[in-house]
């Protein structure tokens, strides 16, 4: 039987108008900007990806560098579930269910990648819990932080995962997304080079907070 309130709200949804930020996410991962070093044809991420090895990890970067798209992306290339928590509004609970799902899926044949946003917010016990279903396999673990991992994560959670260091995008990286924008728009910024300048100077390389700007100016 189907929820006929909830196939309403599926289709009002397909049809709400979204942010630029979020019409703007890369749909593969060689579109993510900034972050050659990890994800051109020789990083480290690309590489576990063509080889089908991927593995746990930490993303250590400022906000708006692509932690977040990078986990998502690397899921469906991967072709495993996605599931993500944030660690400021998740507990025992929210993790017990995510593992209980992981091992029924895994005992249906599909593996999961687990995404857990500011995970240094978890505290040392709820770090812990993570090990056993990493060590068997029952998630791929990507953890994303802003603050350095070696000071905010266990050191058996932080021995079982690889740290990529994301960059600060610079201004060749912020202007190609004040470039998408308009493409995705069809409509020029308008401002002057100098205020594009300015834009990027404000951004700090935060990608999501150059967006939200330029948005605002349409």
């Amino acid at each position: 039987m189907v929820d006929s309130g909830a196939a309403t709200g599926s289709l009002f949804e397909a049809h709400a108008p979204r942010p630029l930020a979020d019409r703007l996410r890369p749909a593969i991962l060689s579109d993510v900007v900034g972050q050659d070093h990890l994800l051109g044809d020789n990083g480290p991420i690309a590489r576990l990806v063509k080889a089908g090895s991927l593995v746990s990890m930490i993303l250590w970067g400022p906000p708006g560098t692509g932690k977040t798209t990078i986990a998502r992306l690397l899921a469906e290339q991967s072709g495993l579930r996605f599931a993500m928590l944030s660690a400021i509004f998740s507990g025992v609970a929210d993790l017990r269910k995510i593992f209980d799902e992981a091992h029924a899926a895994r005992a249906a044949g599909q593996g999961t990648l687990l995404f857990v946003d500011e995970i240094h917010r978890f505290n040392r016990a709820q770090q812990d819990g993570f090990l056993p279903h990493v060590e068997d396999g029952t998630i791929i673990l990507i953890g994303a932080t802003t603050e350095n991992p070696s000071f905010e994560l266990n050191a058996p959670l932080l021995s079982r995962c690889q740290v990529f260091v994301l960059n600060r995008l610079d201004d060749v990286a912020l202007e190609k997304l004040l470039a998408r924008a308009e493409e995705e728009t069809g409509i020029a910024l308008p401002v002057t080079e100098d205020g594009r300048a300015a834009m990027r100077a404000m951004a700090d390389g935060d990608g999501r907070y150059l967006l939200n700007m330029a948005e605002a100016l349409y």
